[in-house]
């Protein structure tokens, strides 16, 4: 994909959480809105967006102004759907090519749709030797965490400077503030410089 390519009326997900490339979202879904937009998605083999929020809530409030969220987010390809009990489902989704807004609409059902412009994708960066051990401490992270949403992921993975990085970034705790501006790096070298010298900072991992 490039730059260039854009995408019409991308229904989203305003969320107080930030979705890397390459990310694991499990969500909880019962508004209606929600749930007709998974069941599209689903009839259609179509994405959704997934933006955070500025302001507002998850859920909709009623007599309340609407939401507003940040113009960068991550298109969710929706992998499976558990039906928990009426009217509640389960979603797991992938992350998969970052976005950036150029016009947002309410449709009278509460869902927003957007036109929005994909960004280049992270281009594969081998991890050089002063940065191995960022890698080398998460691999042993998510050896401990057992996911079973890593279960396919391979040594590969954990050569590539985007990959490594998008996943400590979902590991830290950092604020969103700081998440979104890791997500709109273009440089996967720079982010995972930038995720390794926290993690030397906080002790996590020395070289």
């Amino acid at each position: 994909m490039t730059s260039s390519l854009t995408l019409v009326s991308l229904p989203l997900f305003p969320l107080h959480t930030v979705l890397f490339p390459g990310g694991y979202l499990p969500l909880r879904v019962f508004e209606l809105r929600y749930r007709m937009m998974v069941r599209c998605c689903r009839e259609q083999g179509a994405p959704f967006g997934v933006v955070t929020l500025r302001s507002g809530h998850e859920t909709r409030q009623h007599d309340q102004p609407l939401e507003t969220f940040h113009a960068v987010g991550t298109i969710a390809h929706i992998d499976s759907v558990t039906h928990l009990s009426s009217g509640l489902e389960l979603i797991e989704c992938s992350g998969k090519d970052r976005f950036r807004l150029t016009h947002a609409r309410p449709l009278p059902s509460g869902l927003w749709v957007a036109d929005v412009q994909l960004l280049a994708a992270d281009a594969p960066v081998p991890i050089p030797a002063d940065l191995r051990h960022a890698a080398t401490a998460l691999e042993q992270v998510l050896h401990k965490l057992e996911q079973p949403h890593l279960d396919n992921v391979s040594e590969q993975h954990f050569l590539d400077c985007g990959w490594v990085a998008n996943r400590w970034c979902e590991l830290l705790p950092m604020n969103d503030h700081l998440q979104l501006q890791m997500l709109e790096l273009d440089s996967p070298l720079l982010r995972l410089e930038l995720v390794t010298d926290a993690l030397e900072r906080a002790g996590i991992a020395s070289q």
